[in-house]
């Protein structure tokens, strides 16, 4: 009989096809070490099957739309923050590409996580960019405004980068009618690779930014609420006034209240 130290070692690795086998092997070891053993391979084995189903769901939704060309994912990030810009992601993955282990909205990544990710899809990827809207012309413009700008600028930098146009524009949210190739993806980046992965490129890339802005203009906890309205943040605005990078018309509301 095996001793439930050699079984843990067997249950290493081991994939679904071998473990049936070898779970019937022990279907009369009452044991209780190895029936925990076996309960939590078995736990391990589900959740690995449900993460694969995920990751080829995401790359199939793309696939889809590719028979006749590359498929552009796009998302932003920054929308609402007090401080710091507006940025867009936008990432091609290769046709057939192996699924990114770990891809997902970067909403759902560990910020521990994001970084190698986002590292991981800038290497891989076959063609990527960033665009980065700045406050000032966010306050000048308007949000809509520069979400479509933004967006434009990345789908023109996608094609000069692809040598070619590509035949979707696979756009997180509401339409915005940028493109005549433009399909938007409601909660998109929960169901497009290429739209997980701009959010995850984009997410990153954003955050690096507020940190060294946090050096920058300290004392408006940049470096944590990465320009969003934390506690520390607002009562720091009041305390300190506006920075180069705040969003002024963002911040009129949250001044006037705490001022009066």
């Amino acid at each position: 009989m095996l001793t439930i130290a050699e079984i843990k070692k067997r249950l290493e690795g081991i994939d679904s096809e071998s473990f049936a086998v070898f779970e019937r092997s022990l279907q009369d070891d009452e044991r209780k070490g190895v029936q925990q053993l076996l309960a939590a391979t078995h736990r391990k084995l589900e959740a690995q099957a449900h993460e694969e189903k995920r990751l080829a769901s995401l790359y199939a939704f793309d696939a889809a739309y590719s028979n006749a060309g590359y498929v552009v994912g796009l998302d932003e990030v920054g929308r609402g923050p007090l401080a710091g810009p507006l940025t867009i992601g936008a990432v091609v993955w290769e046709k057939n590409a192996v699924p990114l282990e770990g891809l997902n909205d970067s909403k759902q990544v560990s910020e521990a996580k994001r970084p190698e990710l986002a590292h991981a899809i800038t290497e891989t990827a076959l063609c990527h960019t960033l665009v980065f809207i700045e406050p000032a012309d966010i306050d000048t413009l308007g949000m809509s405004a520069c979400l479509r700008k933004a967006f434009t600028q990345a789908i023109k930098e996608i094609d000069i980068q692809a040598a070619e146009k590509g035949t979707t524009i696979l756009l997180d949210g509401n339409p915005l009618h940028l493109d005549e190739r433009e399909v938007s993806v409601v909660k998109g980046d929960s169901h497009s690779a290429s739209i997980a992965a701009a959010s995850l490129i984009a997410k990153v890339a954003r955050d690096e930014l507020m940190v060294s802005y946090d050096k920058r203009y300290p004392g408006y906890d940049f470096k944590h609420s990465k320009g969003y309205g934390s506690k520390k943040h607002c009562e720091a605005l009041v305390e300190k006034g506006l920075s180069p990078i705040h969003r002024k018309t963002f911040c009129q509301g949250i001044l006037q209240e705490r001022l009066f």
